[in-house]
């Protein structure tokens, strides 16, 4: 699957500049919660589950389990976004009820499974990392 060559951006806020930028030191931050030890996306002042204001974007490892996706065919840019791509919804491994939409990169469509392994990766485009997940490099399939 070739990666695409232009990313619609995100604006980048208070809440939201440590997970947009975490990628330029290779690290996924996702905040989480000091009060009820919860991790929680997307990045907002409060913990939905407690109320706590007490949050601060933490890194986590990185691995996640495909908890769902959907294979895309058609093409919104054009040539500078190529077709088919996956767009999946990723449990991230330190707490599965925390999931990130994103793009699943570096594999044939047809190899995408649900309950395979992925990691993350960066794509670096202006002041922005855009985390996007990859099979690990054992191509395991989850327990």
């Amino acid at each position: 699957m070739t990666r695409p060559a232009f990313r619609m951006l995100p604006e980048v806020t208070a809440d939201s500049a440590a997970f947009w930028t975490g990628g330029a030191d290779g690290e996924l931050r996702i905040h989480r919660c000091h009060a009820c030890s919860r991790w929680f996306h997307p990045p907002a002042p409060a913990c939905f589950r407690c109320r706590s204001r007490d949050v601060a974007p933490e890194a986590v490892s990185g691995r996640a389990t495909l908890a769902s996706y959907t294979l895309n065919h058609h093409p919104w840019f054009g040539e500078a976004f190529p077709v088919p791509y996956v767009v999946g919804l990723v449990e991230l491994a330190e707490e599965p009820d925390t999931r990130l939409t994103t793009q699943i990169v570096d594999c044939d469509p047809a190899d995408v499974r649900i309950g395979m392994d992925v990691e993350v990766d960066f794509e670096h485009h202006d002041d922005v990392w855009v985390p996007v997940f990859r099979p690990t490099s054992t191509g395991g399939q989850a327990s």
